[in-house]
């Protein structure tokens, strides 16, 4: 018959294994979790607010728009000037997504800087607003001389496979004050650089500058530590198309006024400007763009 220091070695030893049974399976899932890139595809895509006067219509732009967001199947979508109502029939039109946004003068008023996102595969785990203005928590706020309210809409992401954590930011700088588009990509690095975070982030917009060659450009991306996924993108669809148009014959001089950026742990495998139409209709005034992106493993635990 064993000892009683001889079952208590055992019943000892027994737990141990456990424990560090336990402990292993924990660190396995951890790195499973944590140990791949997480792919994207990112589209911006100024939509063009609604308008019911024909040629362009919101009702003849509508189906369009549907089909070439199919047709590209982003995960991630940050869209800029569609209307409340706008919004509701591009969310029945695809009804595999989620939006989150709000009107730039409050409530379901102006026009939004919407989110668009998956349903099956991200959770948002926050959101908020703010204004591209010297009050910027202040709802509507302008300051700067823009006539047109501008803001940012952001959302912090849980992917829901791997478990991990993004952040996703979508703005429309104004298309008139150069001073208000300063000072609106000062606001944006300066809040960006509050969140204290290795967390990726990735910003989609209408910028209403050229890429590579405006101040507000140089102040996101050349000092604000932003990088234009576009020129990281090891393959790029459609560089010499300018991504506005008018509904006009497209122009080929490569003048990107909507961007896709990224900070922190983001890199890019391919971008596109993609220009869809049918018989002559083109969804909106301007071509979104798409990216198809990685994000890197983050130290920082989601919550």
């Amino acid at each position: 018959m064993p000892s009683y220091t001889a079952k208590i070695l055992a019943a000892t030893t027994i737990c141990l294994a456990f424990l560090l049974g336990g402990i292993g399976a924990v660190g396995r899932v951890a790195k499973q979790a944590g140990a791949e890139p997480v792919s994207l595809c990112v589209m911006t895509f100024n939509l063009r607010y609604a308008s019911p006067k024909p040629p362009n219509s919101w009702p003849e732009r509508r189906p369009v728009m549907r089909d070439c967001i199919r047709r590209v199947a982003p995960d991630l979508i940050g869209t800029q000037e569609g209307l409340y109502e706008q919004l509701k029939d591009l969310a029945a039109d695809l009804p595999e997504y989620e939006w989150i946004g709000l009107g730039r003068d409050g409530g379901s008023r102006g026009e939004f800087m919407a989110v668009f996102y998956r349903r099956d595969r991200f959770e948002p785990l926050e959101y908020d607003h703010f204004w591209l203005s010297d009050t910027p928590d202040v709802v509507g706020s302008s300051t700067w001389g823009n006539a047109n309210r501008r803001m940012v809409t952001w959302v912090r992401f849980r992917e829901r496979r791997s478990g991990r954590g993004f952040y996703f930011w979508n703005t429309h700088l104004d298309h008139a004050v150069e001073l208000a588009r300063q000072k609106g990509a000062a606001l944006i690095v300066e809040r960006a650089g509050r969140l204290k975070t290795d967390l990726p982030l990735v910003m989609t917009g209408d910028f209403n500058a050229a890429a590579g060659a405006s101040r507000s450009y140089e102040i996101l991306v050349k000092e604000g530590g932003f990088a234009d996924m576009w020129l990281l993108a090891r393959e790029r669809e459609n560089e010499k198309i300018n991504t506005f148009h008018g509904y006009k014959t497209p122009l080929e001089n490569g003048t990107r006024i909507d961007w896709i950026l990224g900070r922190g742990a983001v890199s890019a495998d391919k971008a596109e400007i993609v220009t869809c139409s049918e018989k002559g209709q083109y969804p909106s005034d301007h071509f979104p763009v798409a990216a198809w992106l990685s994000l890197s493993a983050s130290k920082q635990p989601v919550q």
